[in-house]
């Protein structure tokens, strides 16, 4: 019995001493709370997020209860919960009485503050499925509060919105990605628009206004006279013309040689023959220009050229530069020496080196359209340069004698075709449009409203870099009108962000408030009463500066050919030199500036201000609050809705 006793104290002993065990043990009894640890940061992500948008939509329920006139608790109870369900359809469910059955929420007035709080039960994902004894402990539900104060002499807000719609807006080409740049603006718009613009307009006011840019800005044709002055019609009748001669030849071929060949056959020229050319596709800058013929067969003739007093050089027509030449050309023979149009115009009140357009010529159809330089004029003749004329080189065959008509137009900025040099060395015809550009005049970075003498610049663009079809709109409180236009904008042309910028200020300033109807005019620069906010984005670099009403010699890449471009740079320097000086102003005025940068990446440039991300950085209100960049679809949306949520909240007091 001894020995047996001391065999259990043994083995009790060795018993209590043993750790081999312990931290399965352990790990067991842990486990639970590890599990409810680890799956349930599922739940407290879930209830962050409901909690982020009952923030949001507590905070649009206390302006919305702030703006009407109640004074009673239960009449704002009612209308800041009528909110909170439209923006939280989800919570706050009530039963046949109205009361709520299992959120809370009650808005209050203490002075002339809305005190708004509110609570949802966030119904848990994981823990009640996984560990239902711990789901079961916390009811199944988290609650999530938040609060919200609104000042009840709040703001009226008013908001510009300067989009980027230009070509590189429309990235879908091959390999599409689910949805273009120009889709995903218009969503990341209209997501803005229903955060800002409020359903109740009373007594303080919500609205928002478009201007979308491209390679300029299009304010409607009524609001373009307003601004940038009515177009003169300066056209004169044309009387009589003469210019070439004879029978017009068809080219059918011109080789590509330092001494081109021609060849129209049963040309019927003679060697010393001054002769003129049109129509000539791929070589399109001999075209109106003055030659001599040297005659090698009937069908076949080269070309000497002339020197800049008419006088024959020893050179041949060289066209080794050009493409080779396709299509049809025709070719006559002048009936002065140096190929000059004689026109018979009364009152033309022209000078040398002006230029203009001809249309409507009876029997000279080949010169309609086209731009040409006065070479010089007396009394009622004019003589026209008809070389480096653009209209010459896509025309008909027309006729060599005038059979009556003819409408000849001043192509001065401010008439309604313009007519220039461009950089090519061509001429080159745009006609007016209800787009605008950048103001020329003094003072060009202001808002002061457009008169005689400091108009806003015109816009004659070409149809490969038109005027964007989509107009401004000025302020609306209307979400559907809003959300139309925005589905209706499409992408094409350069960036002329400068112009976007500038109207972007003129859509909120008071100064333009004449040019809207009423209900769409802002109201005056007062921060206590009138938050005025701009917003600015762009997918590019701004290349499309200015000179007279027509794009720069100096815009940048991807603003057209030099054959679209005035033979001048830009009357205002850089575009972002200009942006910058906008913002300046704006900013100086009280508007708050939002910048978004969508897929610029992350190039910067010299010394200075030279790329659209830095520009973007320094023209809003605060780098770190104001300037959103966004890489894709989603962050553009983001960066809105982030924008959209600040705006709302700078009315509110916490």
């Amino acid at each position: 019995m001894s020995r047996l006793t001391g065999a259990t104290r043994r083995f009790a002993a060795r018993f209590m001493a043993g750790t081999r065990g312990n931290v399965a043990m352990m790990f067991a009894l842990a486990l639970p709370v590890l599990l409810m640890i680890t799956l349930g940061a599922i739940d407290i992500h879930q209830a962050s997020k409901v909690r982020a948008n009952l923030q949001d939509a507590l905070d649009a329920a206390a302006l919305a209860a702030a703006r009407t006139p109640f004074t009673e608790d239960a009449d704002l109870n009612n209308a800041g919960l009528a909110a909170l369900k439209a923006n939280m359809p989800s919570y706050f469910e009530t039963d046949e009485n109205g009361k709520l059955l299992r959120d809370t929420a009650n808005f209050r007035l203490d002075g002339n503050t809305i005190i708004a709080t509110a609570k949802v039960q966030v119904k848990v994902l994981v823990a009640n499925i996984v560990l239902p004894p711990y789901g079961t402990l916390m009811d199944d539900r988290l609650p999530v509060g938040s609060s919200s104060e609104v000042l009840r002499a709040s703001r009226n807000v008013e908001v510009s919105m300067a989009l980027d719609i230009t070509g590189s807006m429309d990235n879908c080409n091959r390999n599409c990605p689910p949805t273009s740049k120009i889709q995903d603006l218009r969503a990341a718009a209209k997501e803005l628009i229903e955060l800002v613009v409020q359903d109740q307009q009373s007594p303080f006011t919500s609205r928002v206004a478009l201007v979308p840019y491209a390679a300029a800005v299009n304010v409607g044709a009524d609001a373009a006279v307003s601004v940038r002055g009515a177009l003169n019609d300066t056209s004169k009748t044309v009387s009589n013309a003469s210019w070439v001669s004879g029978t017009i030849r068809t080219v059918t071929a011109i080789n590509r040689a330092s001494a081109a060949t021609i060849t129209a056959s049963s040309h019927g020229f003679a060697t010393g023959d001054r002769v003129v050319l049109w129509n000539i596709d791929k070589m399109e800058a001999i075209n109106g220009v003055a030659y001599q013929v040297v005659r090698t067969s009937s069908s076949q003739f080269q070309l000497r050229t002339l020197n800049s007093s008419g006088a024959v050089t020893s050179n041949y027509l060289n066209t080794n530069g050009y493409n080779s030449f396709s299509g049809t050309g025709y070719v006559a023979k002048c009936v002065r020496t140096d190929c000059g149009l004689v026109l018979t115009v009364s009152g033309h009140g022209l000078a040398a080196n002006d230029y203009v357009r001809l249309a409507d010529m009876g029997g000279m159809a080949q010169l309609n359209g086209g731009g040409y330089r006065v070479a010089s004029q007396s009394g009622s003749q004019v003589i026209l340069d008809t070389s480096r004329s653009l209209g010459l080189a896509d025309t008909s065959k027309g006729g060599v004698t005038y059979s009556g008509g003819g409408k000849l137009f001043d192509g001065r900025d401010g008439n309604l075709w313009r007519v220039f040099p461009a950089a090519s060395g061509m001429v080159a015809v745009h006609p007016a449009s209800p787009c605008v550009s950048e103001r020329p005049g003094a003072p060009p970075y202001s808002d002061a409203y457009p008169n005689v003498g400091s108009y806003v610049g015109r816009a004659y663009l070409d149809s490969g870099n038109p005027c964007p079809s989509a107009a401004v709109m000025p302020l609306s409180s209307s979400r559907p009108d809003l959300g139309e236009a925005i589905d209706k904008l499409r992408a094409s042309g350069s960036t002329a962000g400068q112009i976007g910028i500038a109207w972007a200020w003129y859509m909120i300033s008071p100064n333009f408030a004449s040019l809207w109807e009423s209900g769409r005019r802002p109201e005056a620069y007062d921060r206590t009463r009138t938050l005025k906010v701009a917003i600015l984005m762009t997918d590019g670099e701004f290349n499309t500066p200015y000179h007279a009403g027509v794009i720069a010699a100096d815009a940048g890449t991807g603003s057209g050919g030099a054959n679209t471009h005035i033979d001048a740079n830009a009357t205002n320097g850089h575009p972002f030199t200009q942006s910058l000086d906008l913002c300046t102003a704006m900013k100086a005025q009280g508007v708050v500036v939002y910048t978004v940068g969508f897929d610029l990446g992350t190039n910067v440039g010299g010394p200075g201000i030279d790329t659209a991300l830095e520009m973007l950085e320094a023209c809003a209100s605060s780098k770190d609050k104001h300037f959103f960049k966004a890489t894709d679809g989603t962050d553009l949306k983001d960066a809105f809705k982030a924008i959209g949520r600040d705006i709302t909240r700078l009315r509110i007091a916490r």
